[in-house]
């Protein structure tokens, strides 16, 4: 079959779901077309990315909660309404995608929780008058599964992180979403359970326990906070990792603290050897994290992010701040206690992918 990606350009965690799945497809005789990438003039797509991905790639214009922020964390509220206003700006992305999907003419569309993407489906139709049924993935799916329980107050904060997943996935044949643990689907709702699918590169290294904190910052306006904890704390070696466009491959503050431009090889090597981990919460590297067993704290930069972080807590991963309180993870290493479960699901990845995505 003939896939087309449709991809978020935000962080890390939807690239290499993306990688993960066209190494998937092409193992089982499949073929990846070309990838569209909808991004903000703020984000570059990642080398590795381009690099591994062994397809044409396409970028267009699509919203991104980044335009928000502010020097560290955006405006939640703002961020979220802004998703569902913005696409009136976007008519030329819209008809990008449609262009893009009546030339290269997909067997299906695998979108990776873009935006413009499902409202593409919306306003064309493409599985009625094309017959080209869009797949989509992502871990926010979770939230649409009636089997999946938050409380009051949870259903407040995620309102509109449901709405936005609802729009991502308009005219979906199938919702894929990725979860932390195996749990009922939803025939009605076209919803399926399945295991995150991690890079094959993940199972090739052996974790180990070095003395470091490895570290991922979405957003460079962390570099302060981080930095006047490593002043109080300079015995404790940082190893982060952050996606500043204008940084150099390897930025060393001193002896102790290292910054590193985003490197996939290099970021899974220093991960499997950390004693733990600081993330702004993106979903696919808490599941590294998890599957190599490293406590991990968590700082949500948008409500995505929130979410995950909060779900990942149900599963052992790690602890939540609203900033890097690099203190609170090394007191939380000793009480570490990650779900013993995880790596199994994880094995039924591939298998799953298969079954739903080519089926």
């Amino acid at each position: 079959m003939r896939f087309l990606f449709t991809v978020q350009g935000e962080g890390r965690g939807h690239y290499t779901q993306a990688l993960s799945l066209a190494a998937v497809l092409r193992k089982h005789g499949h073929e990846v077309i070309a990838v569209l990438i909808g991004k903000s003039d703020s984000r570059q797509i990642p080398a590795f990315f381009i690099n591994k991905i062994e397809a044409p790639l396409f970028e267009f214009s699509s919203p991104s909660f980044t335009s928000f922020y502010k020097q560290k964390r955006p405006n939640v509220l703002l961020s979220v309404v802004s998703h569902f206003f913005r696409p009136l700006f976007f008519k030329d992305s819209l008809q990008f995608i449609k262009r893009k999907i009546e030339e290269l003419k997909p067997d299906k569309v695998v979108n990776f929780y873009e935006m413009i993407t499902g409202m593409a489906y919306g306003i064309y139709r493409f599985d009625k008058k094309m017959g080209i049924e869009m797949i989509t993935l992502a871990h926010q799916y979770v939230l649409l599964n009636p089997h999946y329980k938050t409380t009051a107050e949870q259903d407040v904060k995620f309102y509109f992180l449901r709405m936005l997943s609802r729009i991502t996935s308009t005219r979906a044949s199938k919702i894929l979403a990725l979860s932390f643990r195996d749990m009922p689907g939803s025939e009605e709702r076209k919803i399926v359970t399945i295991p995150p699918l991690l890079r094959p590169e993940v199972f090739e290294l052996e974790p180990s326990n070095g003395d470091y904190i490895h570290g991922y910052m979405l957003n460079a306006g962390y570099f302060e906070e981080v930095g006047e904890w490593h002043k109080k704390h300079p015995e404790v070696p940082l190893h982060f990792f952050w996606d500043k466009k204008d940084a150099e491959e390897v930025t060393v503050i001193d002896d102790n603290f290292t910054l590193y431009k985003l490197n996939d090889e290099l970021f899974l090597r220093s991960m499997a050897g950390c004693m733990g981990y600081a993330t702004t919460s993106g979903f696919e590297s808490l599941c590294e994290a998890l599957y190599y067993r490293k406590p991990t704290l968590m700082v949500p930069v948008h409500v995505e992010q929130e979410f995950n972080a909060y779900d990942a807590g149900f599963s052992g991963v790690g602890v939540s701040a609203k900033k890097f309180k690099l203190t609170k993870l090394i007191e939380f290493i000793p009480q570490y206690a990650p779900d013993e479960n995880f790596g199994e699901w994880v094995r039924q990845a591939e298998e799953r992918f298969i079954k739903e995505i080519c089926g």
